[in-house]
C-alpha cells in the first residue's frame, strides 16, 4: 500500500485558520462505514447518534503552552524552543531555532530572565537537552511565557490559549491538542451522561511526530513515533462493562483510539495499564475495541487519515473528504469534525 494512496486535493483556504466563536457550533460530517452513506450535522447533533449504554472515551492530556522565545545571553541573538518532553527534573528534550546558535554550553532567556536555560547536549535528532533555572514552580513560569505550539499550518496567532485546549483537559505533557475533542462544551458532556453514555478518560500525550509527514512510498516502511499514555482501573472498567453489555466504545480522537487499542488484550479487555505507544494503524488493522470514532478531517497522505481509512476503508473515506471539500468544510485542528459509526 502506497502513500499516494492516501492523497486527496484540498484547497488551502479550508485550513481553518481560527477556532468558531462556539466549541460545538462546527459542522459534524457524519459516516456510515457500512453503507458509505453521508449525513450533514452541526456538532451538538452527536447527541443523537449516541445510545444509552454506550462509552465516550476522551484523552484528558493537556497541552504545555511549550512554545519560548528568547534571546542568547552573551550575544543577545533570538533563539525559539520547543519543549517535547521531560527528561528528569528540570531537564527537558527539545527542538531549537535556529539550531547552529543553540549549541552546548550557550546560555539562554526569556521573559527579561524569568527563565533561564543551559544547552547541555544535541541528541541524534537534532534535539536540544535544556536544563532550565527559575524560580517558583515551571508550570506557572512556563503559562505565563510560554506560547501554545499550534500546528505549522496555523498561521494566525491564537487570542485564547484555552481554545487549543479541551474542556476536560487536565494532564500537561502534550506538544499538540488532542483536537476531535475540542468540539465539546461542559453542556453538551452533561447532556451526553444524562442520556445514559458512559464517559471514560485516557491519556495519551500528544507528540510533534502526530505532524510529520510520511516521506516512504510504501507506508509499511514508515516509523510511527512513541506517545506516553495510561488507563486508569475506572476506565478500563467502564470499557470492559460496555462491551461485555453490548454497547459501542466510540474514540473522541485518534490519540484515544490508539490508547484503547494499544492497552486492549487479544479479547478487547483493558486493564490499568501506562507505557510507550507507537502503533500504526493503517487498512487492514483489526479493531479490538473501538466500535465509532469522532475525529477532525486530517492531512492528506498523514497517519492519521490512514487510521480513518482502516476503520471504514480508504474509498468510503476518501469519499467522504471530496464530498467535505465540496462542501466547503472546514479542515484540520481548528476545523469541523466527522463522526465514523
Amino acid at each position: 500500500m502506497k502513500t499516494s494512496d492516501f492523497y486527496f486535493d484540498l484547497p488551502r483556504e479550508l485550513i481553518a485558520q481560527d477556532p468558531l466563536e462556539e466549541r460545538s457550533s462546527s459542522r459534524l460530517l457524519v459516516l456510515d462505514k457500512r453503507t458509505g452513506d453521508i449525513r450533514h450535522q452541526v456538532f451538538r447533533d452527536i447527541i443523537d447518534y449516541l445510545n444509552p449504554g454506550d462509552c465516550l472515551v476522551l484523552n484528558n492530556t493537556k497541552v504545555l503552552p511549550a512554545r519560548l522565545l528568547g534571546v542568547k545571553q552573551d550575544t543577545g541573538a533570538a533563539v525559539e524552543l520547543l519543549l517535547l518532553k521531560r527528561r528528569e527534573g528540570n531537564v527537558w528534550e527539545t527542538l531549537a531555532k535556529p539550531g547552529k546558535k543553540v549549541r552546548p554550553g550557550a546560555r539562554l532567556s526569556f521573559g527579561d530572565g524569568i527563565l533561564q536555560a543551559e544547552v547541555l547536549d544535541v541528541l541524534k535528532e537534532g534535539n536540544r537537552l535544556i536544563r532550565f533555572f527559575y524560580e517558583g514552580i515551571f508550570e506557572e513560569v512556563l503559562d505565563r511565557l510560554g506560547e501554545m505550539p499550534l500546528p505549522p499550518y496555523i498561521t494566525h496567532k491564537l487570542k485564547d490559549k484555552n481554545r487549543y485546549q479541551t474542556v476536560y483537559a487536565q494532564y500537561d505533557g502534550s506538544a499538540a491538542a488532542p483536537t476531535a475533542g475540542l468540539h465539546f462544551t461542559r453542556e453538551l458532556l452533561q447532556q451526553i451522561e444524562a442520556k445514559g453514555v458512559k464517559l471514560a478518560y485516557v491519556t495519551l500525550h500528544v507528540g510533534l511526530g502526530t505532524f510529520r509527514p510520511v516521506k516512504v512510498e510504501h507506508i509499511l516502511d514508515h516509523h510511527m513515533h512513541s506517545e506516553y499514555y495510561q488507563v486508569t482501573v475506572q476506565t478500563a472498567q467502564i470499557i470492559n462493562e460496555t462491551k461485555r453489555s453490548g454497547g459501542r466504545v466510540i474514540c473522541v480522537g485518534t490519540t484515544s483510539c490508539r490508547t484503547v487499542e494499544s492497552a486492549a488484550d487479544e479479547n478487547g479487555m483493558l486493564k490499568e495499564c501506562c507505557g510507550d505507544t507507537d502503533i500504526f494503524i493503517y487498512p487492514g488493522y483489526r479493531f479490538k475495541v473501538l466500535d465509532g470514532l469522532i475525529t477532525n478531517f486530517h492531512l492528506p497522505e498523514s497517519t492519521l487519515l490512514m487510521l480513518v481509512s482502516a476503520l471504514a476503508g480508504r474509498e468510503k473515506v476518501l469519499e467522504a473528504y471530496e464530498t467535505a471539500v465540496a462542501e466547503r468544510y472546514r479542515f484540520f485542528s481548528f476545523g469541523d469534525a466527522m463522526f465514523i459509526y
